[in-house]
C-alpha cells in the first residue's frame, strides 16, 4: 500500500482520497481548515503559502497529488495557488529528502489561448493570454524541470455533485440559447477527475502530461437547451451568438485521446451522463 499526499485537498482531492482510502492507501489530505475531511482522511493542518507549515508533511511519501485551487479569480491568488504553493512544496519535499514515486498536479485547460472552435491537444500551442493560464503554466513548468518524476493532467471545466450552477440558470430562465456558429465548452466530472488521478497512479510509466476532459466537447447551447427539456423548465428566448468577456476566452475542442490510449474508462463520457445522477439527487432533496 502507498503513502500518498494530497495538497489541496479539496473537492476533486476528497473524492480521489476516498477512492484511496476504500483499497487501504494510507492518505494524507493538507489543507488550513481539515476539519472539514472525512474521518477516513489523514488530516494535516499546513498552508502551502507558509513553507514554515510543511515541516508536518509525512516521511517516506510515495506520491503526491497537486490539486490546490486559487482562492480568487485574480492573479495574486492563482500567483499564491499555482506557483508560490508549489515552489514551497517541491523545495519542502527535496529538502526533506524524499522519494517520491510520482508528484501529480491538477492543471487546468485554460493554458490554451485557441478560442476558434480548433481542436486541442497535448501537443498544441499554449500561449495563454489571461493571468490564469500564465501561472499554471508556470506551475507545470516548476513541477517539470523539479527534482521528482512529474505529471501535469490538464483538466478541464469541472461539475459534479452540489455544483449546480448552470442547472439553476437554466431553470431561472437565466441561460441564454443562442444561435449561430457553436461555442464550444469541455467539462469533466468530479467523479472522472478523480478516477482518472487514481489511474495514473496505477500506472507504471505514465506520460508527463494528459488532458482531463471528457469525450464530447459540446456547443454550451446544446447543454442548455437538454437541460432545459431534462428540467422541464421554458427554454429561453434563442438569439444570435455574439462572443464577449469570458465566452470568448474558451471556445475550443479538448481531445483526450491519449487517455483514453492509457486504458482509462469514463465514468460519465458525456455531460448527459454526468447531469443525470444531480439531477435525480435535486430531485430527491426537494420532493
Amino acid at each position: 500500500m502507498a503513502r500518498v499526499l494530497i495538497a489541496g485537498c479539496g473537492y476533486t482531492g476528497i473524492a480521489l482520497a476516498k477512492l484511496l482510502t476504500s483499497e487501504g492507501h494510507s492518505v494524507w489530505g493538507l489543507r488550513r481548515h481539515p476539519e472539514v475531511l472525512p474521518d477516513t482522511i489523514r488530516p494535516l493542518k499546513a498552508d502551502l503559502c507558509d513553507p514554515a507549515s510543511l515541516v508536518l508533511i509525512p516521511p517516506t511519501l510515495d506520491f503526491v497529488f497537486y490539486t490546490a485551487a486559487a482562492e480568487r479569480a485574480d492573479d495574486a491568488s492563482y500567483q499564491a495557488a499555482y506557483v508560490t504553493g508549489i515552489q514551497n512544496l517541491l523545495n519542502h519535499l527535496s529538502e526533506s529528502h524524499q522519494l517520491l514515486r510520482r508528484i501529480f498536479f491538477t492543471s487546468s485547460t485554460a493554458v490554451y489561448a485557441q478560442t476558434g472552435g480548433e481542436w486541442v491537444d497535448e501537443a498544441s500551442e499554449t500561449l495563454p493570454r489571461e493571468f490564469s493560464g500564465r501561472r499554471l503554466l508556470e506551475g507545470e513548468a516548476l513541477l517539470l524541470r523539479g527534482p521528482f518524476a512529474a505529471t501535469v493532467v490538464r483538466m478541464a471545466g469541472i461539475y459534479g455533485p452540489s455544483r449546480t450552477r448552470l442547472i439553476d440558470q437554466v431553470r431561472r430562465g437565466e441561460a441564454v440559447d443562442q444561435i449561430g456558429a457553436p461555442h464550444y465548452v469541455n467539462r469533466i466530472h468530479r467523479d472522472d477527475c478523480a478516477g482518472v488521478l487514481h489511474h495514473l497512479m496505477r500506472l507504471s510509466s505514465p506520460e508527463t502530461l494528459y488532458l482531463g476532459t471528457d469525450s464530447e466537447p459540446v456547443d454550451q447551447a446544446e447543454v442548455f437547451r437538454w437541460l432545459a427539456k431534462r428540467l422541464g423548465a421554458t427554454p429561453s428566448p434563442a438569439r444570435p451568438r455574439g462572443l464577449s468577456g469570458r465566452d470568448s476566452r474558451s471556445n475550443k475542442r479538448c481531445r483526450n485521446s491519449r487517455l483514453l490510449q492509457s486504458g482509462y474508462s469514463f465514468l460519465y463520457p458525456t455531460f448527459r451522463e454526468g447531469y443525470e445522477p444531480i439531477l435525480a439527487e435535486m430531485a430527491l432533496r426537494t420532493a
